[in-house]
């Protein structure tokens, strides 16, 4: 999952995309609203996390024009505005939570992970498919028989991102748009590469292809093989 942090406190950025790295997130960062805006419109990411009190666009004006673009773009607002007041224009401009400064990162995450989750029926931090199940908390993949299936950071990334999009086929420009960072190269053979990976490990574990590919349009993991 790809996350935007919008926030002008230079050693809050850092603080916060350590934090959502080791958790394997892809991180990229802007220190003004202005910056930010740009990096939102040339780039896709799951979930943006602004704050209010920015330099040059202000963080409501920020959230203004994403919604302009966008109205399914999730956004977290984290500010210190934490009266009322602001908390209400915040959700009536279209943000999709609000937290307040200060807080504890793992409210902030666990927050990121319930946005995260909106658009598929699952409620549970479990992803069910098949023989296996992916816990998105503790970003960890097992099987029905509990065989713990180890992945690298980019392959639990993918595998996680396929299965939030269950019987949608995904193309490798959109992984890698959701998976690496703003500098990835298109034309290598990463996505390819990964998903062979990810194929050989699952199937160790559980003797099965989960993963089809559509030639020349994407990935595809599908309820109806099940």
């Amino acid at each position: 999952m790809k996350i935007l942090i919008i926030e002008d406190e230079i050693e809050l950025v850092r603080a916060l995309a350590k934090g959502f790295m080791k958790k394997g997130y892809v991180v990229e960062t802007a220190t003004d609203g202005k910056e930010g805006l740009e990096l939102y419109y040339i780039n896709e990411y799951d979930i943006i996390i602004l704050d209010l009190n920015l330099p040059s666009i202000d963080g409501i004006d920020v959230l203004c024009s994403i919604r302009k673009e966008d109205k399914r773009q999730k956004v977290l607002i984290l500010s210190a505005r934490s009266d009322v007041e602001n908390r209400i224009k915040g959700l009536d401009m279209g943000a999709n939570d609000f937290l307040s400064k200060p807080f504890d990162f793992g409210e902030l995450e666990a927050r990121v992970r319930s946005l995260l989750r909106r658009e598929i029926i699952q409620q549970d931090v479990v992803l069910e498919y098949g023989p296996i199940k992916l816990n998105t908390q503790l970003k960890q993949v097992t099987t029905n028989a509990g065989v713990t299936v180890e992945l690298a950071p980019k392959e639990y990334a993918i595998l996680e991102y396929l299965m939030l999009n269950t019987d949608k086929v995904v193309s490798s420009e959109k992984l890698i748009e959701h998976i690496w960072n703003s500098e990835a190269n298109y034309f290598t053979d990463s996505v390819k590469v990964h998903i062979s990976n990810i194929r050989k490990k699952l199937k160790e574990a559980c003797g099965i292809e989960l993963i089809i590919t559509m030639r020349g349009h994407g990935y595809l993991i599908s309820k109806g093989e099940w």
